[in-house]
């Protein structure tokens, strides 16, 4: 057992002259040493811009074993008897460049090598995407996983390490998204139970003379396109436990405790591994088929309501979807209340001992999503209860549209009957409504990223969460990136002593294209609308036509960008 391990996080400049970045690499590394750290991580593409006039020059200009820059980074592991992670632009012998993770031990060497599985915009035009998953590596500190950068934009990458058994994940990142360090970066290490360190760069990430025209063309002011820093080290439960400034070369280190992340148990017992339903999420590994249905409406007035007798008061304002917390009360009573009204309510109800959610209408019950995962004290897996179809939608009840869908006025049940495990839903049961395709993820479900994976492959616009958070990050860091990896719309619905949230998709969101509103920094973090603990209800706007924009960047898809066809440890 490793006990307590000194790790490092250190942020760089790095241009096109790889000398100087050379020279910044071995300065943070002498800097992390002195603080007597046993591993240090750097950024992404720490030998050159990711910035090439062609495909050619990028392979020219990369790295190559034996080379002047790996020789001098394995001469500083070995003087300083340290760990090593950095990611360079790596020339592979057949031809092709990488964006190659290096770990280096303190002997010098190469103790494991992975390349980047999901590339971000322009680097599809010098690079190749790594073709198999990263190693993880059994070392004196831990079983160590590597990634970077946009693999932990979307869940997968660092999903399947943490399901391999890593306990300590290093992300090398080169982003100017001021979004990685108060989201993707802790998120991940929060939904896996591991420790991330993650290093990030500074200054320009774009060739200098080059910047001011890219700026202008984005309507983006060049200061946002230099590297948003606040490299950090986060802990299983998602605090951030060092942090370097947003600018400026740095390195910040702590303590950790690789074995904390061994421990997969929220505070009720739920060990949210054990519990996952991995023969549920295949379609995660199905080849992309990009989106098949048309934006759903521009604009959908929400509402979440915590007080049955304030259902009708928040439809009258205006809302056409209305979420209420787990049990929020009578179904009959909640269609009364909408009586006269096109509006729909969700929560869920216990149904032949399976917690499900219901979509309600002026009618009664019009849907329902039984639970896909279990809890403590539930006895096996309920895959025997029946066959997810090839959308994961059940087929027993209502006429289902080859997409998946149940139709508004069928009654859409789980495939099979309920076992004792608590846990009897088949798939995701989108329902089309007039404004676009909602997905009800109730409870538990809400925890595991695959769920919502699922949902936005089903062409999800809308999802409504009725909730019960049990630990600080599932609604600072959980949801939102729920919404955020896979371009949804949420409405989280709480119970009355806890924060609810909305969160809508903002319609400027595809770098490279000129934006509309004023450069945040942020790209992907949703639109968020809190409802305070203590408040019955709170109302707000989400935007259900754009969750089919998933376009982060120039060749780089959300959904379809995943690695899918690495994902063997989340799927098998």
């Amino acid at each position: 057992m490793p006990g307590s391990v000194r790790v490092a996080a250190a942020q760089i400049e790095a241009g096109q002259d790889v000398t100087e970045n050379l020279a910044a690499c071995l300065r943070v590394i002498d800097a992390a040493a002195e603080q007597r750290a046993q591993l240090v991580v750097l950024p992404e593409f720490c030998n050159h811009l990711s910035w090439y006039a062609s495909r050619a020059q990028a392979h020219e200009r990369a790295t190559r074993p034996g080379g002047e820059f790996l020789t001098a980074i394995a001469e500083r592991a070995r003087r300083h008897g340290i760990w090593i992670k950095i990611n360079l632009t790596h020339a592979h012998p057949d031809g092709t460049t990488g964006g190659t993770n290096f770990l280096f031990d303190p002997a010098g060497e190469v103790v494991g090598t992975c390349d980047k599985q999901t590339l971000m915009g322009a680097e599809n035009d010098f690079l190749e995407p790594g073709a198999t998953v990263g190693p993880v590596m059994e070392t004196p500190l831990g079983r160590i996983g590597m990634y970077a950068c946009m693999e932990g934009v979307i869940n997968e990458v660092a999903r399947g390490l943490a399901l391999r058994g890593a306990q300590v994940l290093l992300n090398s990142l080169n982003s100017f998204a001021l979004d990685e360090a108060d989201l993707h970066i802790p998120v991940r290490a929060a939904e896996n139970k591991v420790w991330v360190v993650a290093a990030n760069k500074v200054g320009p990430l774009l060739p200098r003379d080059e910047l001011p025209a890219i700026a202008e063309r984005l309507g983006v002011p060049p200061e946002w396109l230099h590297g948003a820093g606040e490299s950090q080290i986060v802990a299983p439960d998602g605090t951030v436990v060092a942090k370097a400034p947003r600018t400026g070369e740095a390195v910040v280190v702590a303590d950790i405790d690789p074995t904390l992340a061994d421990d997969k148990r929220r505070p009720d017992g739920t060990d949210i591994f054990a519990t996952r339903r991995p023969e549920l999420y295949g379609p995660i590994g199905e080849p992309p088929t990009g989106r098949r249905r048309p934006p759903g409406a521009p604009v959908l007035r929400s509402a979440v309501v915590r007080d049955p007798a304030l259902l009708r008061d928040a439809v009258d304002k205006g809302a056409q979807l209305v979420v209420m917390p787990e049990s929020a009360g009578d179904p009959a009573a909640l269609a009364a209340a909408l009586d006269g009204t096109d509006a729909h309510v969700v929560t869920t109800a216990l149904e032949s001992g399976v917690p499900t959610g219901l979509l309600i209408s002026r009618d009664g019950i019009v849907a329902r999503q039984p639970r896909l995962h279990g809890r403590p004290g539930d006895i096996g897996r309920s895959s025997e209860t029946g066959t997810p179809s090839e959308t994961g939608t059940p087929s027993e009840t209502g006429t289902p549209s080859e997409t998946g869908t149940s139709g508004e006025t069928g009654t859409s049940g789980a495939s099979g009957t309920p076992s004792e495990t608590g846990a009897s839903g088949a798939g995701i049961v989108p329902i089309d409504l007039e404004w676009g395709r909602l997905a009800i993820i109730a409870g538990d479900d809400a925890l595991y990223p695959e769920t919502f994976r699922l949902a936005a492959l089903l062409d999800t616009d809308v999802v409504a969460v009725p909730y019960d958070a049990q630990e600080d990050w599932e609604l600072a860091l959980g949801l939102p990136e729920r919404a955020a990896e896979n371009r949804l719309n949420l409405v989280v619905a709480t119970p009355i002593d806890q924060p609810a949230a909305i969160l809508a998709m903002t319609p400027d969101f595809t770098l490279w294209t000129r934006w509309e509103g004023p450069f945040t920094g942020r790209i992907s973090t949703p639109v968020r609308t809190d409802i305070p603990a203590g408040e019955a209800s709170g109302a707000a706007e989400v935007a259900p036509a754009q969750a089919a924009n998933r376009l982060v960047s120039r060749n780089t898809d959300l959904v379809d960008g995943r690695p899918w066809r690495l994902v063997d440890a989340l799927t098998r």
